[in-house]
C-alpha cells in the first residue's frame, strides 16, 4: 500500500502533460468504477448506503471529486515530489480536526511538538523550493489534504456501520457521472501519447481499483490505526520516483520538508501507551 499510493503523483504528472485535470479525473474514476462497482453490486454493499446517501455525497466531495482535480491541477505547476510532500500533512491535520471536533482531548506537549515540526517542514518546502508563482497550486494541494483528513472524519464519525467497499465503489462512480460532461468535452481528439495512456491506465487500475481491494483487508487485519503506517512510506516513494524517472531536483529544501513532515506527523498523531491500570480493566474476563 506504501507503494501504491505512493506512486500516483509521478503518474498524474506525465497524465496531465496532455490531459486535463477533469479528463483525467473522469477517466481514472471511470476505470475505477467499471472495476469495483460489480463487486460491490455481488457483495451487496449498495443497497444499505441509500439511507445515508447525504453523507456519501459529502464524503465523495471531500475525497474524491474535489481533491483528485485540485491535485491534477496543481501537478501542472509543481513537482510531483513536492506534491507527495505536502499530502504527508493529512495525519497532522486530522489530529487537528479531531481536538476540534471533540473526537480526542488529549493535547500533550509531544503532540502539539510535532504538529510544530510538520508545519515548520512546509514551511522549509515552500521558502526554499516554491516560487511565488506556484504558491496557488501549494494551496491546491493543502486543500487535498484538508479533503482526505475530513473524508477520514466522516468515515468515522457517520459511515462507520457501512459496507466501506460500497462507500467508495459509489463515489467513484458519482465523480465519474459528475465530470463526465466537463471531462469527456476536453478529451483531446487525437490519442494521448502511450506513457499518457499507460499512466491513466495505473491510476485507475493499481492506484483506484486495486489499492482498494488490498486496503480494506489491510484494516481488517491489522486495525485501522497500524494501517495509517502507510502514510509514512507514500512521501519517499513519490519523491524517489519523481527524481528518478522526472529528474527533479533533490533540494535540501525537500529533504529538510521530508524530514520534519514525516517526523512531525509520527508524533501528533502516535496514542499514547494506556496505563497499567487501564489495560488490566480492558482485558478479556478469560485474561483477568
Amino acid at each position: 500500500m506504501g507503494v501504491i499510493w505512493g506512486i500516483p503523483y509521478l503518474f498524474i504528472k506525465i497524465a496531465v502533460s496532455e490531459l486535463s485535470p477533469a479528463s483525467l479525473v473522469f477517466l481514472r474514476t471511470a476505470i475505477g468504477a467499471g472495476l469495483l462497482l460489480p463487486i460491490a453490486f455481488a457483495r451487496k454493499d449498495l443497497g444499505p448506503l441509500l439511507a445515508h446517501w447525504k453523507w456519501i455525497v459529502a464524503y465523495t466531495f471531500v475525497e474524491v471529486a474535489a481533491p483528485w482535480f485540485f491535485l491534477s491541477d496543481a501537478e501542472r505547476r509543481i513537482s510531483s515530489s513536492l506534491s507527495g510532500l505536502l499530502i504527508a500533512l493529512v495525519p497532522s491535520i486530522g489530529a487537528i480536526l479531531a481536538w476540534a471536533t471533540g473526537a480526542d482531548d488529549r493535547v500533550d506537549l509531544r503532540r502539539v511538538a510535532g504538529l510544530g515540526l510538520g508545519f515548520l517542514g512546509v514551511a522549509a518546502l515552500v521558502g526554499l523550493d516554491v516560487g511565488a508563482g506556484d504558491l496557488g497550486a501549494v494551496g491546491e494541494v493543502a486543500l487535498v489534504a484538508l479533503g482526505y483528513a475530513l473524508g477520514a472524519l466522516i468515515i468515522g464519525r457517520k459511515l462507520s456501520g457501512l459496507p466501506l467497499f460500497g462507500v467508495v465503489a459509489s463515489s467513484l462512480a458519482l465523480t465519474m457521472i459528475v465530470y463526465a460532461p466537463l471531462g469527456f468535452a476536453q478529451l483531446p481528439r487525437a490519442l494521448p501519447s502511450p506513457q499518457v495512456v499507460v499512466a491513466v491506465t495505473v491510476l485507475g487500475v493499481i492506484c483506484t481499483a486495486l489499492a482498494f481491494l488490498v486496503f480494506f483487508p489491510l484494516v481488517a487485519e491489522v486495525g485501522a490505526a497500524r494501517a495509517t503506517v502507510i502514510t509514512y512510506v507514500n512521501p519517499a516513494v513519490a519523491l524517489a520516483l519523481g527524481v528518478a524517472f522526472l529528474g527533479e531536483p533533490l533540494t535540501i529544501g525537500i529533504v529538510l520538508g521530508f524530514v520534519l513532515i514525516v517526523l512531525g506527523s509520527v508524533l501528533a498523531t502516535r496514542r499514547t501507551a494506556p496505563s497499567k491500570s487501564s489495560v488490566a480493566l480492558t482485558r478479556s474476563p478469560d485474561l483477568l
